[in-house]
């Protein structure tokens, strides 16, 4: 289904080998959050996707684990920013803005939020992970969630 999708949505879609469930569980494991069901189902179709020039659109289990891991144990983004503990990233823009699960009592396990990487914002954009797919591809620009 998200390979389909996915391929309708962007023509420039590269997709990676699948995920293993060990790896997906990693992210869980290294991450201390669930895995969304949507994403551990794309996860396990392919292991991250690239497009629009080769941006994030779905990181690979690793990058997922990587970016949160960094962004959460830097001291520098620590003085900077609200903390990153709440929020599992899943991809980027290419311009620094990147995508997110929201866990807590802020919104559904499946919403995706955008943080803005100048102000800090964090904001609502899609009901799902399919929703985000879609409004992405339907947008014309890197700041379609503005």
């Amino acid at each position: 289904m998200w390979r389909k999708l996915i391929g309708r949505l962007y023509g420039d879609a590269e997709f990676a080998a699948p995920a293993s469930d060990e790896e997906i569980d990693e992210i869980a494991r290294r991450l201390g959050q669930a895995v969304p069901d949507e994403l551990r189902e794309l996860l396990r179709q392919t292991n991250g996707v690239r497009a629009e020039y080769g941006s994030g659109l779905v990181w690979s289990a690793q990058e997922i684990i990587k970016e949160n891991t960094e962004f959460r144990g830097s001291a520098d983004f620590a003085e900077l920013y609200m903390p990153f503990d709440q929020l599992m990233f899943i991809g980027d823009n290419g311009g620094g803005d990147q995508f997110a699960y929201v866990r807590g009592p802020s919104g559904r396990p499946d919403d995706v939020f955008v943080w803005d990487h100048e102000t800090d914002e964090r904001k609502w954009i899609a009901n799902s992970l399919e929703d985000y797919l879609q409004r992405r591809a339907d947008a014309n620009g890197d700041d379609w969630y503005k």
